[in-house]
């Protein structure tokens, strides 16, 4: 059972998500009646957190227009944690509309940090290198992303305005399953009721969404992650591209990855002693990088379709057939 203590800090941190808290839902968060609440709320007061009561159909608490928490006195190990969390979620494309945010709140931690340990840290900083690109900056907006957030937590539908890659601009609601983050860009997926059927969105797309009423349930064992790498392996493209191949599924995905392909085991072949075959299937814009990765996943495979992957296999086949008997003269 949660301690008082903690259940105070938890008011505080739902007012300070923002807007107005009706007393129904705070005790419903907190799981104490209205009355506990109330006691909270004095807690807080009595610590100088300016909690204001709205009154009214709508009414609840709400925190004080421009509070802010006190400084927070970090380790050094949770200062480097910070900072190199902020560092990464930057390169990897994790961050908000708000695109100076990161780097304004280093700076504000690295302002208030002894000096001796501001130096170390911007030593680790400074001689630090990545292998990877920088992600692609297609990032959502802050209450976009909280709200989302929230309601995927709650169990809440929401309603967004999306504009989809061709253009159009929609209106529809959304029963969120869950967040994830892949390749920089940021996804809800979850269900919409009017079609019956489960939908992704990316996020950076939404320009606005808001929590209604009631509430819902999510599936049971319904993993987003996979959901959204298994749209992505099915997705519309030129070229559908069906192979076979024999191995395994780890050797497979060493080289296709869930959000490029989908793979299916084939039964096996009666009295056969050879390796199971999988069943492949790949949408793609281009051929072109298709014929290394079958190369390098050094397999028996068959392709089934399309013929010019054929033709670009032979011709890659020529290609490094040519440069092995090649000499140096």
């Amino acid at each position: 059972m949660a301690r008082p203590t903690h259940r105070v800090l938890t008011l505080l941190e739902l007012l300070q998500s923002g807007g107005t808290r009706t007393m129904a839902e705070l005790a419903d968060r907190l799981g104490v009646d209205e009355r506990t609440v109330r006691r909270y709320v004095d807690h807080l007061i009595d610590l100088d957190v300016p909690v204001e009561s709205v009154r009214g159909r709508y009414g609840g608490y709400r925190l004080a227009p421009g509070y802010r928490m006190p400084p927070l006195m970090l380790s050094d190990d949770e200062a480097l944690a910070v900072l190199l969390g902020l560092v990464a979620g930057r390169r990897a494309g994790l961050t908000t509309a708000t695109g100076t945010a990161s780097e304004t709140a280093a700076a504000k931690i690295r302002r208030v940090l002894p000096e001796r340990l501001a130096r170390r840290l911007d030593t680790v900083l400074e001689s630090l290198a990545f292998t990877a690109p920088p992600g692609e900056s297609a990032v959502p907006g802050t209450a976009v992303l909280l709200c989302v957030a929230d309601a995927v937590r709650h169990h809440r539908p929401i309603s967004i305005r999306y504009t989809a890659a061709d253009g159009r601009r929609s209106e529809r609601t959304l029963h969120p399953y869950g967040l994830v983050a892949h390749s920089g860009r940021w996804y809800v997926t979850g269900a919409d009721p009017e079609i019956g059927e489960d939908r992704t969105f990316r996020l950076d797309r939404i320009a606005d969404a808001r929590t209604l009423p009631g509430s819902f349930e999510p599936p049971a064992g319904f993993d987003p992650a996979q959901h959204v790498l298994a749209g992505f392996a099915t997705a519309r493209y030129r070229h559908d591209v069906v192979l076979r191949i024999q191995g395994t599924v780890e050797q497979i995905r060493a080289r296709l990855p869930a959000a490029v392909a989908a793979v299916e085991e084939l039964p096996p072949a009666a009295d056969s002693g050879d390796e199971g075959w999988l069943r492949i299937e790949v949408r793609a814009e281009r051929l072109d990088w298709l014929p290394p990765v079958l190369a390098s996943l050094d397999r028996p495979f068959v392709i089934e379709r399309p013929d010019e992957l054929r033709d670009r296999v032979a011709a890659l086949a020529d290609r490094l057939a040519a440069s092995a008997r090649r000499t140096a003269g």
